[in-house]
């Protein structure tokens, strides 16, 4: 366990337990949201690659503007 999510856990701790519950339920969401995504894109490595070079190849092409423009 990494020192930081020791200081976590030792934070949550202090809480009372329905807090503590809601702060786990919240990580073991995550947990399989992550774990969800892990599996999607190992399915398909190359629709990743794909899109990734669509992006880029769009950029390139000048027909992407930053963020900060879309605004």
């Amino acid at each position: 366990m990494t020192e930081l999510l020791k200081k976590a856990f030792d934070a949550v701790s202090a809480l009372p337990p329905e807090r503590q519950d809601a702060l786990a339920g919240l990580m073991l969401a995550e947990i399989e949201d992550e774990k969800k995504w892990s599996e999607a894109f190992a399915r398909s490595p190359d629709k990743l690659a794909d899109m990734a070079n669509e992006a880029m190849a769009e950029h390139k092409a000048g027909k992407t503007r930053s963020m900060d423009e879309a605004l």
